[in-house]
C-alpha cells in the first residue's frame, strides 16, 4: 500500500481528526510567517489568522460539501450558481460584519470610527477584493485536496466495479462449460449401464472425482497446474473406460515448477478433443496427443485429435472454442497465444501463456 492509500484510509476511517489536522497544519503554515517577538502583536496575529482560518473553514466546506457536488451532477446549475453567489455574499457580509463589529473592538485602539451595516452590505468591492477573495484563496488547498481524494475514491470503486464485473462474467462462462461437460459423461455412463458394463461402478467414481475438483477445488481465478493435469489424468481414464482399446490417447507433461494457472480450460480443450476426436468418429480408431509443457514460466498446451470425413465437412471442431477464447480475454490478456488449426485428417488446438504473473481481472 503507498503512503498516498494509507492517508486515504486513515481520513476514512478518523474523519474528524483528519479535518482537525488539516486546518491545523494550514494555521501553523500561515502563522509560521509571523516574525514578530512583541507577545502583544503576536496575540493580534493569532486572533487574526484563526479569524480569517474560521470563515476560510465555512467557505471550504461551503464550497466542498454544497456547490461542487450539486455542479457535477447533471441538471440545471442556474440555481447552484444562485445560491453560489448568495452564499458568499452572506459569508463574506458576516466576515466583515465580525471584523468591524467584533474583532477591531478587541485589536484596535479606541476611539475609531465603525461602518455601518447599511455601508458594509452595500460595499461590494470591498467584501470581494478583501473578504471573498482572501477566504477563498485560504479554502482553495482543502477544496484541492478534496477533489483529488474523490476522484481517487470513485476511480477506485470504478475499478473495483470492472473487476467484480470480470469475476461475475467468468463464474457465468465456467458455469456454461460445466454443465456441458457433466451432460456429456452422464450420457457416456448411461450408456454402459444400459448394457450392464462392469465398469459403469469405476466410471462413477472417476466422475466423482472430477466433480469434486471442478465444484469445490476450481472455484478460485487460479489453482496449481498439478491440480489441472490430475483431472485431465481421470477424465482421460474416464473416456478410456468407455471406448476401451479402440481410443489412443498420449498424454505427455513436464512441469519445472507447480505454477498457479485459470482452472477448466484445459479440461474444455481436451473435452472437445474428445468430442469430435472420439465421439463423432465412425470406424477408425481415434487418435489424441496431448502435449503439457511448463519451463521457466512459459506454458504451453497442444492438442491434437484425428477427425473423421463428416466432422472436417461440417466443421463443428470449433465448437466450444470462443468459451475458451472469452475466459483467456479476461484472465490473461494480451499475455497469451491461442490458434487452432484443422485439416481433413486432425484439428490442432496450441495454446501457450505467459505464467510470470496472475493478471487481475480488472
Amino acid at each position: 500500500m503507498t503512503p498516498f492509500e494509507k492517508i486515504i484510509n486513515f481520513s476514512k476511517d478518523h474523519r474528524i481528526s483528519t479535518h482537525i489536522i488539516f486546518w491545523v497544519f494550514i494555521f501553523i503554515m500561515f502563522f509560521s510567517k509571523n516574525t514578530s517577538s512583541d507577545p502583544e502583536e503576536l496575540k493580534v496575529d493569532i486572533a487574526y489568522t484563526l479569524y480569517y482560518e474560521l470563515f476560510s473553514i465555512i467557505g471550504a466546506y461551503f464550497m466542498s460539501y454544497r456547490i461542487l457536488p450539486r455542479l457535477m451532477a447533471p441538471q440545471k446549475h442556474n440555481r447552484v450558481w444562485a445560491e453560489f453567489i448568495l452564499g458568499s455574499y452572506v459569508i463574506s457580509v458576516t466576515a466583515r460584519i465580525s471584523m468591524v463589529y467584533g474583532l477591531e473592538g478587541f485589536t484596535r485602539k479606541r476611539p475609531f470610527n465603525q461602518e455601518p451595516i447599511a455601508e458594509i452590505l452595500t460595499d461590494l468591492p470591498t467584501l470581494f477584493g478583501a473578504y471573498f477573495l482572501h477566504i477563498l484563496s485560504l479554502s482553495i488547498f482543502f477544496i484541492f485536496i478534496k477533489l483529488i481524494k474523490d476522484q481517487y475514491v470513485i476511480q477506485k470503486r470504478s475499478l473495483l466495479l470492472e473487476k467484480q464485473k470480470a469475476e461475475t462474467e467468468l463464474k457465468i462462462l465456467k458455469a456454461q462449460l460445466n454443465p456441458h461437460f457433466l451432460f456429456n459423461t452422464l450420457n457416456n455412463i448411461y450408456s454402459l449401464s444400459i448394457v450392464n458394463s462392469p465398469i459403469t461402478s469405476k466410471s462413477i467414481a472417476v466422475l466423482s472425482e472430477i466433480l469434486d475438483c471442478i465444484l469445490y477445488r476450481c472455484s478460485s481465478t487460479y489453482v496449481p497446474i498439478s491440480q489441472e493435469i490430475s483431472l485431465l489424468e481421470n477424465y482421460i481414464t474416464l473416456e478410456k473406460l468407455r471406448y476401451d482399446e479402440h481410443l489412443n490417447v498420449v498424454f505427455n507433461h513436464s512441469i519445472d515448477h507447480n505454477k498457479s494457472i485459470a482452472p477448466l480450460i484445459l479440461l474444455s480443450l481436451v473435452e472437445n478433443a474428445f468430442k469430435h476426436g472420439a465421439g463423432e468418429d465412425t470406424g477408425s480408431s481415434p487418435n489424441i496427443q496431448i502435449d503439457l509443457k511448463l519451463q521457466n514460466d512459459h506454458f504451453e498446451f497442444k492438442i491434437v485429435n484425428s477427425i473423421n470425413k463428416i466432422d472436417s465437412e461440417s466443421g463443428n471442431g470449433k465448437i466450444g472454442l470462443n468459451n475458451i477464447i472469452q475466459q483467456l480475454d479476461k484472465i490473461y490478456p494480451e499475455h497469451y497465444t491461442f490458434d487452432v488449426a484443422k485439416t481433413e485428417k486432425d484439428f490442432t488446438a496450441y495454446l501457450q501463456i505467459n505464467l510470470a504473473t496472475e493478471y487481475n481481472l480488472a
